[in-house]
């Protein structure tokens, strides 16, 4: 146990030595929030949101880029290590080849997508009719990296059952490659919409994942528990950087590929119905938008003042860090009571 703690200790320490000149690289890149009118996916003009955010420009983005560049790199050195010391962490090698696939293409492939859409939006928003990608794009592009997952999950690793917490575990075939791709998408798409206020998807990744590798060790699930240690390391000391004011924004690079990821985790851990619980601030910021998106369309006006929840509040007259402290404080809730369903067992 002490060995993990080392290793985010480790990761902790080279992401504080790495993140100040990584900033002064952005800046030098110009690879800032730009002083624009922005827009959302459907093309339309986000007033609520720029009349909050206008103190905002200039403030450099792509800290999710240096913690997935620092977590691959100390999570091989870490596998390395456990390797060469104690083979007992590694005695079922193709599960656990699997497994670090799974964890690895998904951490990447949907950061390369963030990034594509940090890229547009940054360098490419005068020559385009819309802010980044549009919705129905980026869906369509994570549906087919979700169906990978999700295929590489029920194929290489026979993962094909839900745990229903209290009542039983089914088995549901292949019909777990679509289910799981939709766990996946929901929860990048989840993490990136709560990516709005300074310190808010960071603090709550850090408390759930906190939880997730609370049940990673107990279970010795060795390169698991590696990789959400250095990945830790990293969010925690780009939290220290993004509190309110934020000197480094996490962009889509991050917000994508950490949500996804996040998914993964729990669906590795078979965890998949305490997911959203403990990651239950993702989901009311998530659902909020979706309610709002679906009544405009068919209803054809709008439920909340704004959305998604944390634009809500603000509007509502809430500060910012009042909003993120208050997140935290319930994150800290439901990671707490996603343990006792992730620990719970069904009746006899």
């Amino acid at each position: 146990m002490y060995l993990y703690f080392f290793v985010l200790i480790a990761s902790i320490l080279v992401n504080f030595v790495t993140i100040i000149p990584f900033i002064n690289l952005l800046y030098k890149l110009k690879f800032q929030r730009a002083d624009q009118t922005t827009r959302d996916a459907f093309n339309r003009l986000t007033p609520i949101f720029d009349k909050f955010n206008k103190h905002k420009t200039g403030t450099p983005v792509g800290g999710g880029l240096l913690i997935i560049i620092n977590t691959v790199g100390l999570f091989a050195i870490s596998l390395l290590f456990f390797k060469l010391t104690d083979s007992r962490f590694f005695t079922n090698y193709q599960s656990i080849v699997s497994e670090i696939k799974i964890l690895l293409f998904t951490f990447v492939s949907f950061s390369f997508l963030g990034l594509y859409d940090d890229l547009k939006k940054i360098f490419l928003w005068k020559d385009e009719k819309f802010f980044g990608l549009r919705l129905n794009h980026k869906l369509i592009l994570e549906t087919i990296l979700g169906l990978s997952v999700g295929f590489w999950l029920y194929k290489d690793l026979n993962i094909d059952l839900i745990n229903i917490p209290y009542i039983d575990v089914l088995h549901i075939s292949w019909l777990y490659i679509p289910f799981a791709a939709f766990v996946i998408v929901a929860f990048a798409n989840a993490v990136n919409i709560t990516d709005g206020l300074d310190g808010l998807a960071a603090g709550v990744l850090v408390i759930t994942l906190f939880a997730l590798w609370t049940i990673s060790v107990s279970i010795l699930d060795t390169p698991l528990s590696l990789f959400i240690a250095c990945w830790l390391g990293g969010l925690i000391t780009f939290l220290y950087f993004n509190i309110y004011p934020a000197r480094i924004f996490m962009g889509d690079t991050g917000a994508l590929s950490f949500g996804a990821t996040f998914a993964v985790i729990g669906l590795l851990l078979g965890k998949v119905f305490a997911l959203p619980i403990m990651g239950g601030v993702f989901v009311f910021e998530i659902a909020s938008s979706a309610i709002q998106l679906l009544s405009r369309k068919y209803r054809g006006k709008k439920i909340f003042i704004a959305s998604p929840i944390h634009l809500y509040l603000q509007q509502l007259g809430w500060p910012e860090p009042k909003i993120v402290m208050r997140a935290w404080v319930f994150s800290i809730l439901f990671a707490l009571f996603g343990l006792m369903i992730a620990f719970a067992n069904r009746p006899q």
